[in-house]
């Protein structure tokens, strides 16, 4: 079954995904002009996390039971 959700990142880390007692594939396209930052929790930054630009292909993740998504611009 797919989800599909749009989620409002900015200059604050957010939540994009609670943790879960499954893995689950997520799969990640940014919509914006910023680069969104990813990581594991709320102390994700533009130096730790996983940057993402608009236009790139999506990026796959596989989040662990357990794991949270975090993002930040």
């Amino acid at each position: 079954m797919s989800n599909y959700f749009a989620h409002t990142v900015t200059d604050t880390a957010s939540r994009v995904l609670a943790a879960n007692n499954i893995y689950r594939d997520v799969f990640m396209q940014i919509v914006g002009n910023e680069t969104v930052y990813l990581g594991d929790d709320d102390l994700v930054t533009d130096s730790n996390g996983l940057p993402m630009v608009k236009h790139s292909a999506p990026i796959h993740k596989v989040l662990a039971p357990g794991q949270e998504l975090w993002a930040v611009v």
